[in-house]
Formats: structure tokens, sequence, C-alpha cells
């Protein structure tokens, strides 16, 4: 396995690994990509460009044997495997790169260098990365040209260097508040992504990096396989899951435990579908963008209904984060901070749960405000489809919208079903903020909040899932 780490966030991580990817792609090598931590976009990218679902690797969330198991498995089948780091290398402590590196007992890590603005300096920058020994080799990015590459080269001493991607418009991937663009609005065109690759082939040494890349040279991923689940015969439920450029945020491995545990996966796009799957048992809406697509959804009135209608006769539905807003009231545009922006607009939505949420004030690409962000463990305050009372699920938050209204008169709602959790000592020693506001709801059979919870933290979590939609099942045909 390579892992590709950063000085920092920001040096062009993402835009080497995707172009590692194209090019080991196009050279006809199967690829398993990786993305180290909870981010959902980089591996929407990955999986868009390697032909192969990308998995989230958090030693925090799931923990160092469920990591090293999903690296065993997810590499099966594939001679490569490419990992994206996540900030820069050391950045995290307990959850960094560097610390999942350790975690795989895997010492092939190539560390990107945004040399723009930067000569013989360089040197110093990657001894001091390297003074533990763990960087085998550097690739540079935004290099002038051959003369400022032979500079960056010669600054370099007991660290291989594999070359460089120069300064290239061409291949940019845009960006927007939560971060790059999403894979299905396919924010990087074939001709793009073509230019990438041969950047990468004519730049850097793809022959070194394959070898690097080998997933048979990986020493502690291989532990032994976790168990899955025996499922009762002719036990499937069906799961209509929310696919589409609005709803695309998910960690595919909570699809395949979901799987593994007896579900079939039913795509819809709430976009451009008229309602449900016909033969759905239950909904999982997971996040996105919905705020971007607010008067496409808002307008697709027939899904709404088909969705309010769905949940107020107990029909299960799990939301995250943008399914949470989706499921409320409406999302109001304007909202910046404290105040209702004048000349705001309100697009009505599903409305299951008795709310209203908001966005931050748009200029362009620009949002003003700050966001919720963080890693979340949830203590169950009573019993759900993911648990019973005092069940623990791990997960993370990233966003900028938040809840602005809860309206009275609508009976069994709860609010605040995720709780809050101890600090432990693994908490206080990573600095992590675990909180709640009004972030998550309970209401007939239907569980949504903002939290992106790994059900690697808590396996048992897409059983109790599926254990409860065939529940449900049952009561709605008897």
């Amino acid at each position: 396995m390579l892992i590709i780490a950063g000085t920092h966030s920001g040096c062009g991580k993402s835009t080497v690994v995707l172009g590692l990817l194209a090019a080991l792609k196009f050279s006809g090598h199967d690829v398993q990509p990786f993305k180290a931590g909870p981010d959902f976009i980089d591996t929407g990218l990955h999986s868009m460009i390697a032909g192969r679902p990308s998995r989230n690797l958090d030693l925090w969330m799931c923990g160092v044997d469920y990591v090293r198991e999903c690296v065993r498995r997810h590499c099966a089948g594939a001679g490569l495997a490419v990992t994206e780091g996540v900030m820069g290398f050391f950045d995290g402590g307990e959850r960094s790169t560097a610390a999942l590196a350790k975690a795989l007992g895997t010492k092939n890590i190539v560390l990107v260098v945004d040399a723009g603005g930067m000569g013989e300096s360089a040197g110093a920058i990657i001894r001091g990365f390297n003074s533990e020994g763990g960087i085998r080799g550097v690739i540079f990015n935004r290099v002038a040209g051959a003369g400022h590459y032979e500079k960056l080269k010669s600054a370099c001493r007991g660290v291989e260097v594999l070359g460089y991607l120069p300064r290239d418009a061409g291949y940019s991937i845009s960006a927007r508040h939560l971060g790059l663009t999403v894979a299905e609005e396919r924010p990087i065109s074939e001709e793009a992504l073509q230019l990438l690759a041969e950047a990468v082939i004519r730049h850097i040494d793809i022959k070194r990096v394959r070898e690097l890349a080998e997933t048979a040279k990986d020493g502690k991923t291989c532990s032994p396989a976790l168990e899955s689940p025996e499922n009762e015969p002719g036990s499937t439920v069906n799961i209509a899951v929310a696919r589409d450029r609005a709803f695309c945020f998910y960690y595919e491995d909570n699809l395949d435990m979901l799987r593994d545990a007896g579900a079939r996966i039913l795509p819809f796009s709430p976009l451009s579908d008229g309602g449900l799957p016909a033969d759905a048992d239950a909904v999982y809406l997971g996040g996105g963008y919905p705020e971007l697509y607010a008067r496409e959804l808002c307008e697709n009135e027939s899904m709404t209904a088909s969705i309010r209608n769905w949940a107020e006769a107990w029909g299960p539905v799990f939301a995250e984060c943008g399914g949470f807003m989706y499921l409320g009231e409406g999302i109001r545009s304007g909202y910046s901070g404290e105040d209702i922006m004048e000349g705001g607009e309100f697009f009505p939505l599903c409305g299951v749960l008795p709310m209203v949420t908001g966005i931050m004030q748009h200029t362009g690409e620009t949002v003003k405000g700050r966001p919720s962000l963080g890693y979340r463990e949830a203590v169950f305050s009573e019993d759900c489809m993911l648990g019973g009372k005092n069940a623990r699920l791990r997960g993370h938050e990233f966003h900028y919208s938040q809840v602005l209204e809860i309206k009275d008169g609508k009976p069994g709602v709860r609010f605040n079903v995720f709780g809050e959790a101890d600090r432990g000592e693994m908490d206080k020693k990573m600095e992590i903020k675990i909180k709640t506001k009004k972030s998550s709801a309970l209401y007939k059979s239907t569980l949504a909040g903002y939290t992106h919870f790994h059900f690697g933290s808590n396996p048992r979590a897409a059983e109790n899932m599926v254990r409860s939609i065939r529940r449900s099942k049952k009561e709605r045909k008897g």
C-alpha cells in the first residue's frame, strides 16, 4: 500500500492522488483507493476515477482492528492500493496520517510538498518531516518548470524524489464551502483528467509508484477476518438509498454492512424520481448539498409527499445531515450567522420533522459563518433503529446549516436523541469536542440527525437497523 501524505491541508494531496489513480487506471492497473479520516468528497472522486468504491480509514471512529480488516478485505482482488492522507502528515495526533501508517504497518509513505514560491528551502522541510525516518519519497506540486525542479531535487537528501506536478490550471478541480465539488457533478472533465494523467506519467516515476502501491508487500493489514452476521433465509429487506447530486455522502462500508446484515440497496433520486421505489421497506437519506438544490427538491412535490406519507405511516427512515434537513418543514436561504437576511427564500420540503433549517449567506463560492465540524459520539437517550438506550455510535459532522426554528404542535417528536457522550481518556488526549445541540430527532420510525455515523464503530448498528426494518415490515403487512 502507498500512502500519500502532505505537509499541510491544501498542499495538493488530492490532485496528486487523483492523478496517480488516473494514470494507474489508464495503464490497465486495478487500484483500490482509501481515504484517511472521515471525508466523503475525496472518496467520491477516488471512486469516480478508480472504478472501485473508495473506503474511509478512521482510527477514532472505527478502531485499529476494523481499519486493518477494511484494508485486508478491500485490497483482495486489487494488486495496488493508494491511500490519501488527511491534513498534514502529523496533524491530528492519534487520528493522523502518521498514526494510520503505523497502525497498518506500512512505510511506503510519499510526502507531497507545495513548491510554489520555494527553492532549496524545501530540503529543510523534508528533513524535518523525515526526522524519524518515516518518509519513503517526495512529490513536489506547483513546480514552475524543469529548472525549478532541479533546484528542489538537489536540496533533498536521504529521501527519494519521485517527481513533480507542474503549475497548470488545466486540471484544477472546483471547490465550494464543504470542500471540492462532488463526483456526482463531474467536477473534472475527461479531457482535464487525461491532462492530469499525462502530467503524472510525464513528470512522476509511475513505475516506482506502482512498486510502492503493491498490496502484497503490506504487513499488519492482514488481520483475521471479521465475521459477517448470519441472515434468516428469505429475510432480505429493501432499503431505498437517496443517491444523486443533492444526496451523495455515504460511508460505503455502512452500505456493505447493511447488505451483510440482509439488506438490498435500491438507489433513487429525490431530485428526479416521482416517488419512493414501490418495493422499499425503508428509506436512507444521506448527506450532501440539499441547500444547493433546494428549489429543485421543493418543486418535486410528488417525492416530498411520498416521503412524508411513508414516514407518517410509520415507515422506517434513517437520515443524516442533508437528509435531516430534507425531512424538515423546509430550508431558508439567506441565513447568515444569527440573522435572517432580507430577501431570503423559503423552500418547503418533506415536513416530517417540525423544524426549519438555514444555510449561511453565499457570495459566489464564499460562505459567511463558521461550520459545525468535528467528531461526535452518540449515546442514545432511548431505543431506536440503530440500538437500544445508552448504545454508543461514533461519527462526524461538517455542515454550515443549523436548525433555526422548532415548530410546536406536532406530538411524538423528540429532539436530541443522540444524547451527549462523556469524554473518556482517549477523547481528552485527542482534544475532541463531543457535543450536541438541536441536531437529532426521533419521530415514529424516523431517526435523523446531523451526524454521519460510521457503523464500523459499532457493527451491531447495521444488524439492529435491518432487524428493525424487518420487524416493521412484518407489522405493516400484518
